[in-house]
C-alpha cells in the first residue's frame, strides 16, 4: 500500500511549481484530480522547451503531470463553480498557484473552500507573496533566480550573472509545498484540523542559499567572490571544481594541496604548502594547466585509490550508459489513456525498500470528466 492512498488532491495549478509538487503526492499513491480551463488545459501543455512534441502537446506537461486525472471545467461560470465546490468538499488537499488575489475573487478563496470543507489543506504558491510591493510581478524562474542574486553564484568572476540550467526555484518551491502539505496531513490526521500552506518562489530561493546568506551576513557583509576560473562554488577554494584534461573534464573537491602535489607529480603545487582561500585563483591556474596533460581516466586511476574526492564529468550520453545509473532502474514507461507511451523518470523516494512506479501517462485535456462528475459531484 502506497502511503497516501485515499487521499484526494485538487490541484488547480499550472506550469512547473505546484505540478511538481502534485506528481510527487501522486507518485506516493495520492488521487491527484487536475482542474484545467476547457480548450487550452494548463498554460505547460504548450510550452515548448525544445522541438519536441510528444503526442501534440509539450514534453514538459508530459514530465511533470503523469499519474494524474484532468477534470476540465469553467469555474468561472456560476453553474459550473457549484460543481466544483462539490469536489472541493470531499477534497483532503486543495492547490493553486495563482497569483494573489485571483481564487479570492472567483469565490475560491481559503475562507470559500474552509466553509465548505472545515478540515481542507489549503495551499497556495505565490511568486512572491502576498504582501509586499513585489506581490503582482509574474513568478518566473528567470526571474527570481535574478532577483535573488542566485546569478552570482554560478560561472566564473568575469562571466556576469550566470543563471542556472534548470528551472531550479520552480522545482524548490513544489518540494517546500509538498513538504508542506504532509506536514499538515499529519496534523490533520491526529487533530482533525485542516490548515493554509503557503510557499513563496522568493522565500524558497532564499532558503537554498541559507548557507552563503548565513555567510554574508556573518562575514562583514562580504560579497561571494568566484573564482577567475573553474569555479563551482564561490565560499570554497582550490582544488574545488572542474578541469579539463587531454580527452575531456575531471572534477575535484576538497584536498589537500600538499597531498595533491605529490599525487599528481605536479611541482609547481608545491609553492603552496597551505590552502589559502585568497590563492584560490592562483591555484587552479596550476591545477588546469597540469590535468590538461593526461587523460581523465589516468587522474582517476591515481586519486580514486587515494581516496581523493573527485570524478568524471558525463554528458546524458554518458551516463545513461554507467553501471552506476542502470541499476537504479530510474527511468519508467508510461502510457496515456488513448495508448501513446512515453519514457520519464520515476519518484526518487522509497519507503521500506519500496520503490513508487505508476504506469499512467498525463491525461488528455478533461478526459476524466465523466468519472468524476460521477464520483463526487453527480452522486
Amino acid at each position: 500500500m502506497k502511503p497516501l492512498e485515499d487521499y484526494l488532491i485538487v490541484d488547480f495549478s499550472q506550469f512547473l511549481s505546484g505540478p511538481s509538487a502534485s506528481l510527487r503526492l501522486a507518485d506516493m499513491g495520492a488521487r491527484v484530480i487536475k482542474i484545467e480551463k476547457p480548450g487550452t488545459g494548463d498554460i505547460c501543455r504548450t510550452l515548448y522547451t525544445s522541438d519536441l512534441i510528444m503526442n501534440g502537446e509539450s514534453s514538459v506537461f508530459h514530465t511533470i503531470n503523469r499519474n494524474k486525472e484532468s477534470f476540465a471545467i469553467d469555474f468561472k461560470q456560476p453553474e459550473e463553480l457549484k460543481k466544483l465546490k462539490k469536489l472541493l468538499a470531499k477534497a483532503d488537499v486543495v492547490m493553486h498557484n495563482f497569483r494573489p488575489g485571483v481564487m479570492e475573487r472567483i469565490g475560491l478563496g481559503y475562507d470559500e473552500v474552509k466553509a465548505i470543507n472545515p478540515n481542507v489543506v489549503y495551499t497556495e504558491i505565490s511568486g512572491f507573496g502576498s504582501n509586499g510591493t513585489l506581490k503582482n510581478l509574474p513568478g518566473q524562474d528567470l526571474l527570481l533566480q535574478s532577483l535573488t542574486a542566485l546569478t552570482w553564484l554560478s560561472g566564473n568572476d568575469e562571466d556576469g550573472p550566470v543563471p542556472m540550467g534548470l528551472s531550479i526555484v520552480d522545482m524548490l518551491a513544489g518540494t517546500h509545498i509538498a513538504q508542506g502539505i504532509l506536514a499538515a496531513l499529519y496534523r490533520k490526521a491526529m487533530h482533525q484540523m485542516g490548515a493554509l500552506v503557503q510557499v513563496s518562489m522568493l522565500e524558497s530561493a532564499f532558503d537554498f542559499q541559507f548557507e552563503t546568506i548565513t555567510t554574508f551576513y556573518n562575514d562583514g557583509g562580504e560579497l561571494p567572490i568566484r573564482s577567475k576560473s573553474n569555479n563551482a562554488n564561490a565560499y570554497l577554494g582550490a582544488p574545488y571544481g572542474i578541469y579539463q584534461t587531454k580527452n575531456g573534464y575531471i572534477a575535484l573537491a576538497m584536498g589537500s594541496l600538499p597531498v595533491l602535489a605529490v599525487l599528481l607529480n605536479c611541482e609547481e603545487l608545491t609553492q603552496f604548502p597551505e590552502n589559502k582561500f585568497s590563492l584560490k585563483d592562483e591555484i587552479k591556474v596550476v591545477l588546469a594547466n597540469h590535468l590538461q596533460t593526461q587523460e581523465t581516466a589516468y587522474w582517476l586511476n591515481i586519486l580514486e585509490p587515494a581516496d581523493i574526492w573527485c570524478s568524471d564529468v558525463l554528458n546524458y550520453q554518458q551516463l545513461f550508459e554507467q553501471e552506476g545509473f542502470k541499476v537504479l532502474d530510474f527511468v519508467q514507461e508510461v502510457t496515456m489513456e488513448d495508448g501513446y507511451t512515453y519514457r520519464t523518470t520515476r519518484c526518487p523516494i522509497k519507503i521500506d525498500g519500496e520503490i513508487f512506479t505508476s504506469q499512467k501517462g498525463s491525461p488528455k485535456l478533461g478526459q476524466d470528466n465523466e468519472g468524476i462528475l460521477k464520483k463526487f459531484i453527480d452522486c
